[in-house]
């Protein structure tokens, strides 16, 4: 039972705040605010934990087990399934069929859709930060539909990821970056319509949030996955 105490806990709190932030987007703060260093502040925030991420994805090896994720010589596969041999590591993943729609390649090499979606999500998002915080980009009316479109980009990155078994490794890699652009449009559009600090603030921590509980549950998953294989001798095996 503990090993589905946290991710359930993290998803829990992750879609009621969700839910929260939703909601003022529908029944906004009634008190607005001019304070001139709003969207400075909250854009630097936003903008730093973007840069930090997309370090994180460029340099994984605090984080990773012993190598990086993406550019890695890609090794003879082994089907899990089916044979007792040794899978060989590659990232965050076990060579083997079960996790063939968590890598994509290109040529010789491969590369994890998580790290990669979130890369390129950060990317985006430090675009759309510089654009909408520090720019002249105005979100006016379209603020309320732009948090929605970003609401079920974190939705469904969330939920769609870990508990269900989506074999395309292309979609996996479009909801790990959603989760991320999705983050950023849900923040600009309730800037937008609230105009309020605490209310920005909170978001950007509830964030950071999603993202930690976007890896407790991708560990998870990984986890779920490994027990159910008959390869003993995997080092994935042993979680």
């Amino acid at each position: 039972m503990h090993r589905n105490f946290f991710p359930t806990f993290f998803l829990s709190v992750s879609l009621f705040g969700l839910g929260i932030v939703m909601a003022m987007t529908i029944y906004p703060p009634l008190v607005t605010e001019n304070f001139l260093w709003r969207k400075p502040l909250v854009g630097s925030i936003l903008g730093l934990i973007c840069i930090l991420g997309v370090l994180a994805v460029l340099f994984p090896r605090a984080c990773s087990r012993k190598v990086s994720c993406g550019g890695e010589q890609h090794a003879p596969r082994v089907n899990s399934l089916n044979s007792k041999r040794k899978p060989t590591m590659r990232g965050h993943h076990p060579d083997c069929e079960r996790f063939s729609a968590h890598v994509f390649r290109i040529d010789d090499r491969s590369f994890c859709t998580g790290c990669t979606g979130l890369f390129v999500g950060g990317l985006m998002t430090l675009v759309g930060t510089i654009m909408y915080f520090f720019g002249n980009l105005y979100v006016g009316q379209t603020g309320f539909l732009i948090s929605w479109v970003g609401a079920a980009g974190v939705f469904f990155g969330l939920v769609l990821l870990p508990l269900f078994n989506i074999p395309w490794s292309s979609v996996r890699l479009f909801l790990n970056a959603f989760i991320a652009l999705g983050s950023f449009l849900i923040l600009a559009g309730v800037d937008e319509i609230a105009q309020n600090t605490f209310v920005d603030l909170f978001l950007v921590v509830l964030i950071v949030f999603w993202l930690f509980t976007r890896i407790v549950l991708s560990r998870w998953n990984h986890e779920r996955i490994c027990r159910s294989c008959e390869v003993k001798a995997c080092e994935f095996h042993k979680l």
